[in-house]
């Protein structure tokens, strides 16, 4: 299980489905409430249109009772004075909750006309001292307009409040409200539009008509549900076909995996692994494997040339030696000092050889010093007969003095082995660069053979003397000293007709 888990192909389809799942959830939810958004709007325009009915039929003087409000079910509506009280309702209204008027029965003096008002008794007005009937008439008025509008200090001094619609009038404002209404028994959502008017009777009433909510809810709810099933099928299509094509695409990199494991078990570095033939990642990661194997191929056969050559070189001169010194013990008389001393430095110039290339090979960074090479050219000259050294002041260049020296005297040694008279070293600058040249007036080196001279244990025809030519370390040194350095060497043609080196060194900032 925490293998499957744990694998790239487990891990991108788990990926790919939570990322899909979240854009999924949130555009979901963007739908929703866009949709509901989008429906609530709808639902009121509804209400706003069933009140703004109801309110033109007072605005056009109609009476509570003959009014037009339509069925209860679909637009329950309460028509109510500025103080709260219900004046009209909707039939088999039987509770609103949101309307802010609890009341679904309009009280028993609500059935007159907006106009109406309660005519004074005549004890009434015997009482009031015999006012006249202007004075009677306008108390009328004032009594009838005060209680149709609930407004205080009634007459026609009374202050109009600026936020009522003028008279006959409906306002443009309407407020939206939420709740539920039961008709006949059964209790829905409702939204909910007040909308004010102001009757040719100069009275300000308040019309609340609702639109059920019914087809919202349906639609969110379809919606809701189309989703939650939805959702999970194609969270498990994203999650298989992310499964097949990620193992469709990883296929080739199992083939590399499991090749190198083979070739891992085998030892056998010459196996490849399988290139796809695609031009993708993979496949530029199959041939850098190759590469890769091929390299490390070259390096282990040249290491095991390299084990088997130091070996025979090391046994030749130990041979020697020992075939000497037995020869001594059993006859004193017949022991070749000489000869044993010479096998002996030969032995341990071989070893130092060896322990050089070996130091270079581990990567071992030169001594960060600075030295000029002019002046190393002409000591390690003055040291051998017949070399002319020729040099430019101030070429300084940095490294390690010693492995650099060491460079000079193999070129020279090599040099002097090949040369019938002379060599010649000349050193000069050429820009960033310290140029030191070695020239002998030998034979000179064949074009084909000029890179093996630089090969381990490489001897060509002319210095195949194990006396002469050495064990074959000395140019391999020498070029492996450049390169750590920073530098070259090369080798080609001398104007005498002999061998040319030529080494190249990053010149030393001043």
């Amino acid at each position: 299980m925490r293998r499957l888990f744990g694998s790239v192909r487990a891990k991108a389809s788990l990926a790919a489905t939570v990322v899909v799942a979240v854009a999924l959830v949130a555009a979901g939810a963007a739908v929703l409430l866009s949709l509901r958004a989008d429906l609530v709007d709808q639902t009121d325009a509804q209400a706003d249109s069933a009140a703004r009915h109801v309110a033109s039929q007072l605005a056009a003087g109609i009476a509570y009772g003959d009014l037009e409000l339509g069925d209860a079910e679909e637009h329950p509506v309460q028509v109510a004075e500025e103080a709260g009280r219900l004046v009209a309702a909707s039939e088999d209204l039987e509770s609103v909750v949101g309307t802010g008027i609890a009341a679904v029965r309009p009280g028993p003096a609500a059935s007159r006309s907006p106009s109406a008002s309660p005519v004074p008794s005549a004890t009434a007005q015997d009482d009031d001292g015999g006012d006249d009937d202007g004075e009677d008439d306008n108390h009328g008025r004032r009594s009838g307009r005060g209680s149709g509008s609930g407004k205080s200090g009634g007459g026609d001094d009374a202050a109009r409040d600026d936020d009522d619609p003028a008279v006959g009038q409906i306002s443009e404002d309407v407020r939206n409200s939420q709740g539920t209404a039961t008709v006949d028994g059964d209790t829905a959502a409702y939204r909910f539009a007040a909308v004010e008017v102001t009757t040719p009777q100069d009275v300000t009433l308040t019309v609340h008509a609702g639109a059920p909510l019914a087809a919202e809810q349906g639609a969110v709810r379809t919606a809701l549900t189309a989703m939650l099933i939805g959702l999970p099928l194609l969270l498990a299509t994203v999650a298989g076909v992310t499964w097949r094509v990620t193992r469709r695409a990883l296929r080739p990199v199992e083939g590399i995996r499991g090749e190198m494991a083979a070739i891992t078990a085998s030892q056998n570095l010459a196996r490849r692994v399988p290139v796809p033939a695609a031009h993708d990642e993979v496949a530029r990661l199959a041939r850098t494997t190759n590469e890769t194997l091929a390299a490390l191929e070259a390096s282990v056969e040249r290491q095991r040339r390299f084990v088997a050559d130091a070996s025979h070189e090391l046994r030749s001169p130990i041979a020697s030696l020992r075939t000497q010194l037995e020869v001594g013990a059993a006859h004193p008389e017949l022991l070749d000092v000489a000869g044993a001393v010479e096998d002996t430095v030969r032995l341990q110039r071989l070893a130092a050889d060896l322990l050089l290339l070996a130091r270079l090979d581990a990567g071992e960074r030169p001594v960060d010093g600075r030295f000029d090479l002019g002046v190393l050219a002409a000591e390690e000259g003055g040291r051998r007969a017949g070399v002319a050294v020729a040099a430019e002041d101030a070429l300084e260049v940095s490294g390690s003095r010693g492995q650099v020296g060491r460079l000079l005297a193999n070129l020279l040694d090599n040099a002097r082995r090949h040369a019938r008279e002379r060599v010649e070293v000349r050193v000069r600058g050429d820009g960033a660069w310290a140029v030191l040249t070695v020239a002998d007036d030998g034979d000179g080196i064949p074009a084909g053979q000029r890179d093996r001279v630089f090969e381990r244990f490489v001897r060509l025809d002319d210095a195949r003397s194990r006396d002469d030519g050495g064990a074959g370390l000395g140019l391999a040194i020498a070029r492996d000293v450049a390169v750590r350095h920073g530098g070259t060497l090369t080798v080609g043609e001398a104007p005498a007709g002999g061998a040319l080196f030529e080494l190249r060194l990053p010149r030393r900032a001043s």
